[in-house]
């Protein structure tokens, strides 16, 4: 299966896997799967570490990229960026329509643990 990993579940990966549901986390495990990430992800973690919602010891940007370091990442592209004015996200954050509309590109299965994110009519939910 290809996964599309949300920021969250990126987050809590690294700093708090308790948080990871139990499905999910075997999913991660599972060498048969593919991982994937958005770059859209490493805003939203830096963003977090700058405005002092989750502590990483040492350099940020190598913190970050340890994260996704093996995953493949989904590049941003024209067709992400019309993607994702057409999704009809729940809400309207614009990080979470960039990572749908990967989502949606790609053909990948988005894990996350985002209620309102779930819901966005089209897309491939991994059910944790």
């Amino acid at each position: 299966m290809k996964l599309l990993l949300d920021t969250q579940i990126l987050v809590w990966s690294q700093l708090e896997p308790e948080k990871v549901p139990s499905r999910a986390a075997e999913a991660l495990e599972d060498g048969k799967n593919e991982m994937w990430f958005s770059p859209v992800s490493i805003w939203e973690m830096l963003q977090l570490i700058q405005r002092g919602r989750i502590s990483v010891k040492g350099d940020p940007f190598k913190w970050v990229d340890q994260v996704v370091g093996d995953l493949q990442e989904a590049v941003l592209n024209r067709h992400v960026a019309a993607q994702s004015r057409r999704v009809e996200v729940p809400h309207n954050d614009p990080a979470d329509r960039f990572i749908a509309a990967t989502a949606q590109v790609y053909e990948l299965t988005l894990v996350t643990a985002d209620t309102k994110l779930r819901k966005t009519p089209g897309l491939n939910v991994f059910d944790i």
